[in-house]
């Protein structure tokens, strides 16, 4: 028995293909694929910092969130790295180069402190006093900002911190004498 098949006198006679008993309108199979190739995303291709296959890095690794203030984790293709939302909204690397005294801003989100770049419109976060260093890289402008460092805490504080930021309040006063 064959699937019923509908005539449209609105399509030309050439508009609709019929496959195995079922008749497909080009515009309804385009929208399938459309789907269906939207549905799968394509693997990010980051490159690996250069102490990516340090064993802190698979701890890590191992404890990411699979969705940061909404977007949910993708595979990338370079090791100890991760990234969030299709287009990457969040970029994560373990292994990057541990940062040492530096006048850049630093702050603590949930027991963790981060280096804090921004450069046009990309902000840079890079973890201080941890080793391995992690770098998450994102816009300037992401509303997803704020939730970055705090989803990412739990994983990255499985590091032991070796150093803490320090700013001008850490700093003892000078004799005036």
């Amino acid at each position: 028995m064959s699937a019923p098949h509908v005539e449209d006198p609105s399509l030309g006679q050439h508009s609709r293909r019929r496959t195995r008993g079922i008749t497909v309108h080009p515009v309804a199979a385009l929208v399938l694929v459309t789907v269906a190739v939207t549905g799968c995303t394509a693997t990010l291709d980051i490159k690996a910092a250069p102490d990516a296959n340090n064993p802190g890095c698979a701890t890590i690794l191992s404890q990411l969130p699979d969705t940061i203030g909404g977007l949910s984790r993708r595979e990338t293709t370079g090791t100890s790295t991760a990234a969030w939302g299709s287009p990457s909204g969040v970029v994560l690397r373990c292994g990057v180069t541990v940062p040492g005294p530096t006048t850049l801003p630093c702050g603590t989100v949930n027991g963790v402190d981060w280096i804090v770049q921004e450069s046009g419109t990309t902000r840079t976060m890079t973890t201080y006093g941890r080793i391995p260093a992690t770098e998450v890289i994102m816009a300037v402008d992401d509303s997803h900002a704020g939730a970055v460092p705090a989803a990412l805490g739990a994983a990255i504080s499985l590091l032991p911190a070796t150093h803490r930021c320090v700013g001008h309040a850490d700093v003892p006063a000078l004799p005036t004498d």
